[in-house]
């Protein structure tokens, strides 16, 4: 298996990450546009891979109430802030590659800014897949650059600091999880400040095939 970011790297990351300029450029657009996709359709369970902080699992759990929201993250420090923010938030500590839910228990899975993390993406979307009910939803945000070259020089870079991630084009992003048992419903481009040229966040939404 491939090497992946550090936990100590996210645990530091958490002590920002909830500041209001961080969360207005980066990940409030990101979150805004999975808010208003989920709101299109009745969701009973849903996880939030990666959940960080719990703002958005937060925020979906609020939003949606008719739904039963979970939170998962592999940072100590991350849930730990999640917490302090809504102590009954059902928030596990996991790997979004080894998921500790059974078979077709989900009807959504939802991963803002924290896939191209992932060393295994085809292991972590078999997981996605597996634990998704038939037509189950899920929803990938993160930075989809429009040149193949960007996201490999930007893994060389995040690579030789030790902390690798992977930025897929678009349509690899699509193949990939195509190639994992889903439909592809859409691809929507974001927009944000500072990244709206050089690093356009895109929300892809994918359907699991039966």
């Amino acid at each position: 298996m491939a090497a992946g970011p550090k936990q100590w790297f996210f645990d530091a990351w958490s002590r920002i990450y909830d500041l209001p300029p961080v969360q207005a450029a980066v990940y409030r657009p990101v979150q805004n546009a999975v808010v208003a996709a989920l709101r299109r359709r009745r969701v009973k369970r849903l996880l939030d891979v990666g959940c960080g902080t719990g703002l958005l699992t937060a925020r979906l759990r609020r939003d949606l109430r008719s739904t039963s929201v979970f939170g998962l993250d592999f940072s100590a420090g991350m849930l730990e802030h999640a917490r302090a923010r809504d102590e009954a938030l059902p928030l596990v500590r996991g790997d979004g590659g080894r998921l500790p839910f059974g078979d077709g228990v989900l009807d959504a899975i939802v991963a803002t800014e924290s896939f191209h993390w992932f060393p295994d993406p085809d292991g972590a979307l078999a997981e996605f897949r597996r634990v998704l009910r038939p037509k189950g939803r899920l929803l990938l945000a993160l930075v989809n650059p429009r040149f193949a070259l960007t996201g490999r020089l930007a893994y060389e870079a995040s690579r030789l600091v030790g902390q690798p991630f992977h930025w897929p084009t678009a349509t690899d992003l699509a193949r990939r999880i195509a190639r994992a048992g889903f439909r592809i419903e859409r691809q929507e481009r974001l927009v944000r400040f500072p990244g709206v040229v050089i690093f356009p966040p895109m929300l892809t939404v994918a359907r699991r095939r039966p």
